[in-house]
């Protein structure tokens, strides 16, 4: 192990796929992970990272194929940040995300022999996202072809793109992208020969100059409308450019049925903003789910895969097994989408979020649907539990919660809260192993795990939502 380096060259065994995504092998004992392998492979790789406990490598060759290997079909793959396992056999792609959940509740939660359910396939493995951001940046990422065709001359040009995988200030055209809709990278396309036309100058992730940021594109994908979000600097004097570029995409896509504009102060590359305007039509698109309609704003969370969301919402209501005469509260609820699903079947559903915007969604939402057995309360998570259980509240306390937190996972208080208040089922819907395990951890000692199914949302990634069913032990 001692003569393994840095900057040599070994043939290796690709073993397994782990959490993250990226692919495992070993040399003289020692783990290595690389990027792009596919189990099975016989590859040559090279070491770029040693430490004590693992290394890290990156594929020269690969001389033997799997039989799980693919040929993927994304010009950008490989560049790109996204659809890292495009190379890899769906039906392996679910094998394997199955094992990251079982390694994650073994491992990080101490739950021995718990049974994880094979992995629920997305309906679709293409065009099935919703949502996509694109990033605005002064200096294009260049492929070694276009270095050696130009030089450097070009590398600081205009673009509007997606990250190159591992990087955060380097971004590349799009020139095609199987994730959203044909009519997306489309927009995308006329958007930034516009832009880089106007005169206007893109921001740098470096530099932070410069004034347009992001755009956004929501869709309904079974309305047929289409949201765009434009974020830029804070420079007024530029405001009048986002009102030309509107009417200029929205004469050529009628499809575009509102623009939103955001002026973000923050150095942070979040795409969101500080303030907002709607620049052409009601400012929201509508989707329908499972029966419901559902209004989004620019900024409001929904599940970005409708088509296998309603399948996972149809999930939560099975592990629930309500009787009717539920209380139930549905926490991180979002835009509702959860919680007006369960409503029809229980006498009361509380969704809590931190979001305004994501609050005011779901109250249209449960008006668009005439449910009224619903309510939403915004707020900081921790702080509004703790004021709707405490005496005088007036608030029923849950027989049955639901909880849908970010990939963060759920705050310690909240954790500690649902512990203290005890419902009698938790039904959790996570969209990361490893702090659903770590949270798990901490509910182990009072509920028993039940039920835990995998479903694929976002195929050709390494990403699993999971839905796990909790019971309090008598």
């Amino acid at each position: 192990m001692d003569d393994l380096k840095k900057g040599r060259e070994y043939e290796l065994l690709v073993e397994k796929l782990v959490f993250g995504g990226k692919a495992l092998a070993r040399v003289e004992g020692l783990v290595v992970f690389m990027d792009h392998a596919v189990p099975g492979q016989r590859v040559r790789a090279l070491i770029t990272r040693k430490k004590r406990q693992y290394c890290e490598a990156r594929v020269v060759e690969v001389l033997s194929q799997s039989e799980a290997y693919t040929e993927p079909v994304c010009p950008h793959f490989g560049v790109c940040g996204g659809c890292q396992w495009q190379d890899i056999a769906y039906e392996e792609q679910l094998k394997w995300k199955r094992v990251q959940v079982a390694d994650s509740l073994e491992h990080l939660a101490g739950a021995e022999g718990v049974e994880v359910e094979a992995a629920v396939p997305s309906d679709r493995l293409i065009h099935y996202r919703n949502k996509m951001e694109f990033t605005f940046s002064d200096r294009r990422w260049l492929t070694p072809e276009e270095i050696d065709a130009a030089g450097m001359r070009d590398a600081y040009t205009f673009t509007l793109g997606l990250h190159v995988r591992s990087w955060f200030d380097k971004v590349f055209n799009v020139e095609d992208c199987l994730l959203e809709s044909a009519e997306a990278v489309e927009i995308v396309k006329e958007t930034r020969d516009w832009c880089r036309g106007s005169g206007v100058p893109a921001y740098g992730i470096k530099s932070q100059r410069g004034f347009w940021r992001f755009l956004v594109i929501r869709e309904g994908k079974r309305t047929g409308q289409t949201l765009l979000h434009l974020v830029t600097s804070d420079q007024p004097e530029h405001e009048a450019a986002v009102d030309i570029l509107t009417r200029h995409l929205v004469s050529r896509f009628p499809h575009i049925t509102t623009v939103v504009h955001s002026v973000s102060r923050k150095k942070a590359q979040v795409a969101f903003g500080d303030q907002s305007r709607v620049v052409a039509g009601p400012g929201v698109i509508e989707e329908q789910l499972g029966g419901l309609r559902f209004r989004i704003s620019a900024e409001s969370f929904f599940q970005t895969n409708p088509f296998s969301a309603e399948k996972l919402y149809d999930e939560v209501s099975r592990l629930a097994a309500f009787q009717g005469t539920e209380t139930v509260w549905d926490l991180y609820c979002g835009t509702g989408s959860i919680a007006l699903s369960v409503a029809p079947r229980v006498a009361r559903v509380v969704g809590f979020e931190v979001v305004d915007q994501a609050i005011e969604d779901a109250c249209v939402n449960a008006g668009l649907n005439g449910i009224e057995n619903a309510r939403f309360v915004s707020g900081d998570l921790k702080e509004r539990i703790n004021q709707a259980r405490g005496p005088g509240s007036g608030e029923h306390r849950p027989d049955i919660v639901i909880t849908d937190p970010p990939r963060a996972g759920m705050h310690p208080q909240v954790v500690g809260a649902l512990l203290e208040m005890g419902p009698g089922r938790i039904i959790y819907v996570s969209c990361n192993p490893a702090t659903l395990a770590r949270d798990l951890a901490f509910f182990t000692e009072r509920y028993e795990i039940g039920t835990v199914r995998p479903f694929d949302l976002f195929p050709h990634t390494p990403h699993i939502e999971c839905v796990v069913r909790l019971d309090r032990k008598r």
